[in-house]
């Protein structure tokens, strides 16, 4: 899944540890959110967006690919 967090972060000027300490995960859950190699768990996904005070839409965008499978 597409997102905007490096967006969202810079104008923030939140580092990647300030938001994964943010929202209590680790600095390689977010490396591989913004990479786009692990999709947040819709829980993780709304803490996200109410850390950045924006809707969810706005920082997860559907790249309209099939979900990973276990």
């Amino acid at each position: 899944m597409k997102n905007k967090i490096r967006v969202h972060r810079a104008e923030r000027e939140i580092t990647q540890e300030q938001l994964a300490q943010g929202l209590g995960v680790t600095r390689q859950t977010i490396i591989a959110i913004e990479k786009g190699k692990y999709d947040p768990s819709l829980s993780l996904a709304f803490r996200i967006a109410r850390f950045f005070n924006v809707r969810i839409d706005e920082i997860f965008l559907d790249d309209g690919a099939p979900p990973n499978k276990p």
